[in-house]
């Protein structure tokens, strides 16, 4: 079970990671998709950038890969408010509008995600 959370942790590390350093490379596309009503879009682009390269480094090791795990749920179910955004209000990510199918396929993913991250976190 070690070895499989170890090869899991590296290779869902890795995307996190990855993901986080383009909301430093390219913070306009992200701070578009964050609902209006949060605000202070760049401080939430900036934020969540970091926290992604962080846990995403977090799963990759043994020692904090639990609580890393349970953090990025949490994160991950907070950045879906902006994915909910782009949803209900066609806002386009990177100039790129998702249709209705590639919109339902990210939250088959995200599902996916949290479930796997769940796994990781020891919650089930």
């Amino acid at each position: 079970m070690n070895l499989a959370k170890n090869i899991v942790g590296c290779l869902l590390g890795l995307p996190f990671i990855w993901i986080g350093i383009q909301h430093f490379v390219n913070p306009k596309a992200f701070n578009e998709i964050v609902p209006r009503y949060l605000a202070a879009p760049s401080f939430w682009t900036y934020s969540s950038g970091a926290l992604e390269i962080l846990l995403g480094l977090g799963i990759m090791i043994p020692v904090t890969r639990t609580i890393s795990a349970r953090l990025l749920v949490v994160l991950v179910l907070l950045m879906s408010l902006a994915n909910l955004n782009m949803y209900l209000n066609d806002v386009p990510f990177n100039g790129n509008l998702l249709s209705t199918t590639g919109h339902v396929i990210r939250l088959i993913v995200q599902v996916i995600l949290i479930a796997i991250l769940l796994w990781l976190g020891a919650i089930f």
